[in-house]
């Protein structure tokens, strides 16, 4: 969805989440309040999957509150090489067996798992340029916005 609506930024965003192997995942816990988890996501076949150990609290979590963040592995040091990335969005369990089978044939998760595919409600990719912060963000539905911003701004500029 996010590539076909504006696939340059969804390259980026895809990119910086295939800089690294692990992410940090956000979901929900019965009682509200955020879950963070270690998570190994994977663009496959023009979409965000989620795989998770049987049993883990992501998955009830995920079961109770489809909603989720996903925030890319900043990696070592302090210049986000490529922007930090995050994305949001609901997680839809996979039933279908096939599915899940042409998924492992590739992947090779520790079997057996669980495997949610992602359907983008957000993605913002942040970044140093110039003197400015950019922000650009995507919902679906809408042009790609994006802000800039120096710590002497009183107001956002979006363009």
């Amino acid at each position: 969805m996010v590539r076909a609506a504006v696939p340059e930024f969804a390259g980026r965003v895809q990119e910086r989440f295939g800089a690294y192997r692990h992410h940090v995942l956000a979901t929900l816990r019965k009682d509200g309040a955020p879950r963070l988890t270690g998570l190994e996501a994977d663009f496959r076949y023009g979409e965000l999957w989620l795989g998770m150990m049987v049993g883990s609290r992501k998955v009830l979590d995920l079961r109770r509150d489809p909603r989720f963040s996903l925030h890319a592995n900043p990696g070592p040091g302090t210049d986000l090489s490529g922007g930090d990335v995050r994305v949001s969005g609901r997680a839809v369990e996979v039933g279908d067996p096939e599915v899940a089978a042409r998924y492992a044939a590739v992947v090779k998760p520790p079997e057996p798992f669980h495997l949610f595919r992602a359907e983008l409600t957000e993605a913002v990719r942040t970044y140093i340029q110039d003197s400015c912060v950019v922000l650009e963000s995507w919902v679906p539905g809408r042009p790609l916005r994006t802000i800039r911003r120096t710590s002497d701004d009183a107001a956002l500029r979006v363009e």
